[in-house]
């Protein structure tokens, strides 16, 4: 999509500041898979080097979600805030995260694939209506604690085996 794509070759060597406001059809570009409706406002600041460029991502929005509990679509609020470096190189490739590496002939950033890549890992596994919330919370608690009882932390009144006894004996006779 030519509206998220930044010419970097007519860059100067400086911090450019690039601001977007998106909906549904952002999402139906880039693969309505995980993310299919939602608005965002996103404030991207590409910090231009000589060896490479610094691309500081701030986006704010909701995405609409079915909850997996009542099947009704709510509002889920993301806040994201990442960074990542694209050094020039000469193979692409991704290093980290946050470090991808760009042939020194790239033309353009394609900054939307990213936007929707960072929404889409926010978007949590679990979908739950935000009055379902509370009561997840609950139900964790007791799942989350741990019960341990043993009958060896009482003293038994038991006999060892003599066989045992006879072996603890013979480190004592060196």
């Amino acid at each position: 999509m030519e509206a998220y794509r930044v010419n970097i070759q007519g860059l100067s060597n400086n911090i450019h500041h690039f601001e977007y406001e998106f909906g549904d059809e952002f999402f139906s570009r880039y693969g309505a898979d995980l993310v299919s409706a939602g608005t965002f406002k996103a404030k991207i600041d590409l910090d231009k080097r000589e060896t490479f460029i610094e691309a500081h991502f701030d986006l704010n929005g909701t995405v609409k979600l079915v909850c997996d509990r009542s099947l009704e679509v709510f509002d889920y609020p993301i806040a994201i805030d990442k960074r990542i470096i694209f050094k020039f190189g000469h193979e692409v490739a991704e290093v980290t995260d946050e470090i991808v590496v760009i042939d020194f002939n790239t033309v353009s950033l394609e900054l939307g694939q990213y936007m929707y890549e960072f929404i889409s890992l926010a978007i949590p596994m679990k979908k739950l209506h935000p009055r379902f919330a509370n009561e997840e919370e609950d139900e964790g608690d007791e799942e989350g604690k741990i019960i341990y009882t043993s009958e060896a932390d009482e003293p038994s009144n038991e006999e060892t085996d003599p066989r045992w006894e006879k072996l603890k004996n013979l480190n004592k006779n060196k």
